[in-house]
């Protein structure tokens, strides 16, 4: 057998919303608290039914982008030790695909991308102010990337 993590919860929340969800209101007299507490339950495990489908392809994504800014970026800060850790991390490539591995690689990368964020703040140069505004439309977009969708997109 294989399991289907998201069919798995498609079903999960289909029982709960469905069945579990108005027996809770026969059962206990019309229980409101405990219908919405298994109807936030079921929208809970909607959103980790989405998180989960796009997990490694969100990180993949965002730690390709970190390092296409970290590779043209070094040119802007300049020699020095943060321009060598760019410059690496730019070179790198995610080889392992696991969540976790990729999440760890993200922590990292985006760790680096504040100290960048501080270092171009330091410099007066058009390059920088270049820089700080793709700094700052790579942050929208993660945060974007990480939007749980509406009930109706799901």
């Amino acid at each position: 057998m294989k399991p289907d993590v998201g069919r798995l919860l498609e079903v999960a929340v289909g029982h709960l919303m469905g069945e579990t969800v108005p027996m809770i209101g026969r059962a206990y007299g019309h229980s409101v608290y405990e219908q919405s507490n298994v109807g936030v339950l079921g929208m809970m495990l909607l959103a980790v039914r989405h998180e989960h489908e796009r997990a490694a392809a969100r990180r993949v994504e965002e730690n390709q982008e970190l390092r296409r800014m970290f590779a043209r970026a070094g040119t802007v800060v300049g020699a020095g030790d943060v321009s060598e850790r760019l410059a690496a991390a730019a070179e790198a490539e995610d080889t392992d695909l696991t969540v976790s591995a990729l999440e760890e690689s993200n922590a990292e990368l985006r760790g680096l991308l504040i100290e960048l964020h501080a270092a171009v703040e330091e410099i007066d140069s058009p390059e920088a102010r270049t820089l700080e505004e793709e700094i700052w439309r790579e942050l929208a977009a993660s945060t974007r990337r990480r939007a749980l969708p509406t009930l109706g997109d799901t």
